[in-house]
């Protein structure tokens, strides 16, 4: 499936001040790059590995003190469905290093709060079949409701309202998985089927030796999500990080299937 992506911000800066950016796709398993266009006026650019060594990272060095951006892009997603519940989970002891970073608690994902809740309520199953039943507990104990939420919202308080957004749903799911010993890292994503059309969030969990993909939201479908990024919570994989004041202008991204 070829997915077709076009992003376009503008941000009006406090000053001619460097911005980190995390809007390209990865180059990655089960997805790959087609086409791919970045144009940032007035900028110098500086690519870096994105955390865990998946995708890249842009230093947009501003000559003013406005941002203009403009990204396109054609992925081809060739990401197959996996029976899930089939896989297995590995002993901590040989998990790899980006694995076993993916267990410990971080600030919007406090995993170690939850330990007896999910020991009371998924100790019956499994690997695979504990984290299906996870994400399942996910999507049908939380509402999705826009503006619930902001950025301070840890996936504690999304437990507690039990409504949030696609950040707050990606939260809750890593905590919980965590919870169970199962590393899993917050994923930045772009989904076609999101609405209202924006930056998306998901979840990937470790089985069977490698990452695999899940939308607790129930928008989108691992075939039809292109990853941009991956960190332990969403302050790893922002889109846009400056030290200093941003104001939003305009902000529209389009993701359609072709």
């Amino acid at each position: 499936m070829h997915m077709q992506i076009t992003v376009a911000l503008e941000y009006q800066l406090s000053g001619a001040v460097p911005v980190l950016l995390a809007l390209e796709a990865a180059q990655t398993d089960g997805q790959t790059i087609v086409e791919s266009s970045l144009k940032i006026d007035n900028a110098t650019l500086n690519r870096i590995s994105g955390e865990f060594g998946l995708g890249h990272r842009v230093w947009a060095t501003i000559s003013g003190d406005r941002l203009a951006v403009n990204y396109t892009a054609k992925v081809m997603v060739t990401r197959p469905s996996i029976a899930v519940a089939s896989l297995s989970a590995a002993p901590i002891h040989v998990l790899p290093i980006d694995a076993l970073t993916c267990l410990r608690p971080s600030r919007f994902c406090p995993s170690d709060l939850f330990t007896d809740f999910v020991g009371q309520q998924f100790s019956h199953l499994n690997g695979g079949e504990k984290v299906a039943a996870i994400v399942d507990w996910v999507k049908a104990e939380t509402q999705y409701v826009p503006g619930s939420s902001d950025a301070r919202t840890t996936a504690v308080d999304t437990f507690v309202s039990r409504q949030g957004v696609c950040r707050d749903f990606a939260h809750l799911t890593c905590s919980l998985v965590r919870a169970a010993s199962i590393p899993a890292r917050y994923v930045s994503v772009y989904c076609a089927d999101v609405q209202p059309p924006d930056f998306h969030a998901a979840t990937q969990v470790w089985l069977d030796g490698a990452w695999h993909l899940f939308d607790a939201t129930g928008m989108g479908e691992p075939s039809g999500l292109v990853i941009i990024g991956a960190g332990r919570d969403a302050a790893d994989v922002s889109f846009l990080e400056t030290s200093q004041w941003a104001q939003m202008i305009t902000q529209t991204v389009t993701v359609s299937r072709s």
